[in-house]
């Protein structure tokens, strides 16, 4: 079984919007995870929360957030 790199999709200011994000993935099927949740928290504006998905997943996900890259 081959494991996909993680990449990062997108960084927000908060954990609430990581988490909005993260539910619109959900909803289309794909797995994401945010990196530095809680220490965003801790130190708002100073630490960003990351949106990581799969290698994979990439491109859907930019385009299911309406990202531009």
């Amino acid at each position: 079984m081959q494991v996909d790199e993680l990449v990062v999709v997108a960084e927000y200011n908060s954990a609430v919007e990581a988490e909005m994000a993260k539910s619109i993935l959900a909803c289309a099927g794909i797995r994401a995870q945010i990196e530095n949740e809680y220490m965003t928290t801790l130190y708002p504006g100073v630490i960003r929360a990351r949106l990581v998905v799969s290698e994979r997943d990439y491109k859907q996900a930019r385009t299911l957030l309406r990202l531009r890259d």
